[in-house]
């Protein structure tokens, strides 16, 4: 069993699910691979179920009953990897945006380097983005501007999505209070482990648009996004981001 569990959340990935876990399975370094698929009408399902023969042990697969949120399935995920004895828990794509080759440098960054979390950065050294228009590359880099001022944090790329974590972090974060789904669940999760004290590092990398599939972005996940930063702040500022063990030892006195 790998000391490390790449999470990959799936809603109509036929054209990509194969190939990007016969690519992390490729790695020099062993991870292991859960799919979180929420009903895909297009047989992800399917196709993730062939493979699980094929790699006992290494793959594995939860099935929600439709789509739920991006955010709801990496809290599934989370979950399901907290009850095993995982060390490093990774969120990544399955549409290759996300290239599998830098798995091992967001692992180094956590076990060599000391970071409690590592965030794969696409602009932590200019703006590394291929095939997005210039709308959408504007969009999002604005937008992790404008989180950097409210917020204050010094992260460039807070709405990224390929993430390693420590296993203390995900442990000392109430999960169950994260409250977005959209856009702006990256940014709570990395906000709440900022407020919480904990060591974050950007690692390069090249973000590279899809090329089979279609994109889940919507409008609806930037408003989401601009307002929740906004109340991110002020939840820090009121002190209602703790610890998971400082918020149940509260309830245990009441």
């Amino acid at each position: 069993m790998s000391d490390s569990i790449v999470i990959i959340p799936t809603y109509n990935e036929k054209e990509n699910i194969e190939n990007i876990i016969r690519a992390v399975f490729a790695l020099e370094k062993d991870f292991d691979v859960l799919v979180v698929d929420d009903a895909s009408p297009d047989g992800t399902g399917a196709i993730v179920r062939r493979l699980m023969d094929e790699f006992p042990g290494r793959l594995f697969m939860e099935e929600r009953e439709g789509k739920l949120g991006l955010g709801t399935a990496y809290i599934h995920g989370f979950k399901w990897a907290l009850a095993r004895p995982y060390a490093y828990i990774f969120e990544m794509d399955a549409d290759f945006s996300h290239n599998p080759q830098d798995l091992p440098r967001l692992y180094e960054a956590c076990t060599i380097e000391g970071y409690d979390v590592a965030i794969g950065s696409r602009y932590c050294t200019g703006v590394n983005v291929v095939n997005w228009p210039i709308g959408r590359v504007l969009m999002s880099y604005f937008a992790s501007k404008y989180v950097r001022i409210v917020t204050g944090m010094d992260i460039r790329d807070t709405t990224a999505g390929f993430v390693c974590y420590r296993r203390k972090v995900l442990e000392t974060i109430d999960l169950d209070r994260i409250k977005f789904k959209g856009y702006a669940f990256q940014i709570e999760m990395k906000y709440t482990a900022y407020a919480l004290g904990f060591k974050i590092k950007e690692v390069s990398i090249i973000f590279v648009n899809r090329r089979l599939g279609v994109s889940k972005m919507n409008s609806g996940i930037f408003g989401e996004a601009f307002f929740g930063v906004i109340d991110l702040r002020w939840r820090k500022m009121i002190g209602k981001i703790k610890p998971k063990l400082s918020i149940e030892g509260e309830q245990k006195q009441k």
